[in-house]
């Protein structure tokens, strides 16, 4: 398979340029821990050259009526399936992840731009009855304006996607902030909206230093809104910031995904299942289970089928279709997994398999199973963003939800059942954004993704991903005067 990798330029106003200052940024491949291409560092003035163009941009873009705005997004969506192989590979040798993730990665990106231009084309507002006769009163739905945008680096393209989709559809003009340590596949979906037909200015991409970028977006006139996915830490230091501006905004942040085995399951289907789960993207995901909590019963079984699995798994680079788990996306996640193990070991939990840094080249780690983990380990309250599988077990429903719901996350939570009372009462109980039982959940287009607590507020995807981008504005009209 090619492994040549492209370098990465900021794309202002319709054109793909260098950073004013020539400044760059190298790109590692994780798998190798070698630098593979640079990236355009953007400034002050490359800044303020997106915010003209995005301006400019919207006071033409948002009279595109919603059908025409619909065609365009087909068009890219298009674009990326049959690019699909291509930024697939782009993605695999800049994070790490195993070709097969990347590519069903691009696809998704396919039908979230496919699913909210449909949307755009039924973003209804409505007609209220009046008090008087000859009155009328009606709302309307407008876009928001320009959007600053924060992308993470666990999913290059189905996280940018969901801001740049959304904002495009909605009639809004966008600023994005790509992730660094994977420009180029974020790049890919640029190119492809703007190969579609999106007019210049429309869409802008930046690079650089995350907090220059957004304290300089973010209290701009220019900006109305701010989407974010990322850490609570950071989120929370730009919810803020943006309130200080009475700037709308959606915060997709940080989980702690408890997952529930109860004594009823079929814990052979479960752990399956769960285990499987926990490690795609080698554990990096938001609504990645971190916490499992089985019954006592079914304790021993579900620990052994657990580690069984974590032993399968293929460890390696992502280009090698044998690889089941690639490795982290940059050296600061392998501190991060030393780190957890040895907190929870210290304090007593066991390690099953795994716990280490497997080879001395590239970011990767074992697939890790623990036991005894005790609830004053970091790696129980603060999200451990990896391949690490705590394992605990709980006697009685009201024990699991009191754990379940101890931390200030409320991203996802898991369940497994074979109880319809059961499945009815722990989908109540648990304090969560979204709450999937019996299967390993991962987001589609057409449901809303987003969470509660400290794990942030507004959605993403399904019809929330295009009202995110539009407000309602009442009007009311006398026949006569």
């Amino acid at each position: 398979m090619d492994t040549s990798y492209p370098n990465t330029q900021l794309f202002i106003n319709g054109k793909w340029k260098d950073a004013d200052a020539g400044e760059n940024i190298d790109v590692i491949n994780p798998a190798y821990e070698s630098v593979i291409g640079k990236m355009a560092h953007a400034r002050k003035a490359d800044l303020d050259e997106a915010l003209e163009a995005a301006d400019k941009a919207f006071f033409k873009w948002k009279n595109v009526n919603s059908f025409e705005r619909y065609k365009i997004l087909q068009k890219a969506a298009k674009i990326l399936r049959d690019r699909s192989n291509d930024i697939a590979r782009i993605m695999t040798i800049e994070h790490g992840k195993p070709f097969g993730e990347s590519l069903a990665e691009v696809n998704l990106s396919a039908d979230i731009t496919d699913w909210l231009g449909e949307e755009a084309r039924r973003s209804y507002g409505r007609l209220i009855p009046s008090r008087s006769s000859d009155v009328y009163q009606m709302v309307v739905k407008e876009p928001v304006g320009p959007v600053a945008g924060f992308s993470p680096w666990n999913f290059p393209i189905n996280q940018a996607v969901r801001k740049i989709g959304g904002a495009v559809a909605a009639g809004c003009s966008i600023i994005i902030k790509g992730p660094e340590e994977t420009p180029a596949s974020c790049a890919e979906l640029v190119r492809a909206y703007a190969d579609a037909g999106v007019p210049e200015g429309v869409i802008n991409l930046v690079f650089g230093i995350p907090s220059e970028i957004s304290e300089y977006l973010i209290p701009h006139p220019v900006i109305r809104k701010i989407s974010f996915t990322g850490s609570t830490a950071v989120g929370k230091l730009l919810a803020s910031m943006a309130g200080l501006h009475m700037k709308l905004v959606t915060m997709e942040l940080g989980g702690h995904a408890p997952a529930i085995i109860f004594d009823d399951a079929n814990v052979d289907n479960a752990v399956q299942m769960i285990a499987n789960n926990k490690y795609r993207n080698a554990g990096q995901v938001c609504v990645s289970p971190t916490r499992f909590l089985v019954h006592e019963s079914l304790y021993d079984k579900f620990v052994d089928g657990f580690v069984k699995i974590s032993e399968s798994q293929v460890v390696g680079d992502g280009l090698d279709p044998n690889t089941t788990m690639g490795p982290l996306a940059h050296d600061r996640r392998l501190d991060a997994m030393e780190m957890f193990v040895s907190d929870a070991v210290d304090k007593g939990a066991k390690v099953k398999t795994g716990g280490k840094r497997k080879g001395n080249k590239g970011y990767f780690f074992e697939p890790t199973v623990l036991t005894d983990v005790p609830t004053d380990a970091k790696m129980m309250n603060e999200e451990p963003f990896g391949p690490l599988a705590p394992i605990t077990p709980f006697k009685n429903f009201d024990d699991v939800v009191k754990e379940a719901n101890r931390l200030p996350y409320g991203l996802a939570a898991f369940a497994f059942t074979n109880s319809a009372k059961t499945a009815e009462k722990i989908t109540s109980s648990i304090e969560s954004g979204i709450v999937s039982v019996n299967q390993p959940w991962m987001p589609v287009v057409e449901v809303p993704f987003g969470g509660v607590k400290d794990s942030g507020y507004g959605k993403e995807l399904g019809s929330e991903g295009l009202e995110a981008y539009l407000q309602s504005k009442f009007i009311t009209q006398k026949s006569s005067i």
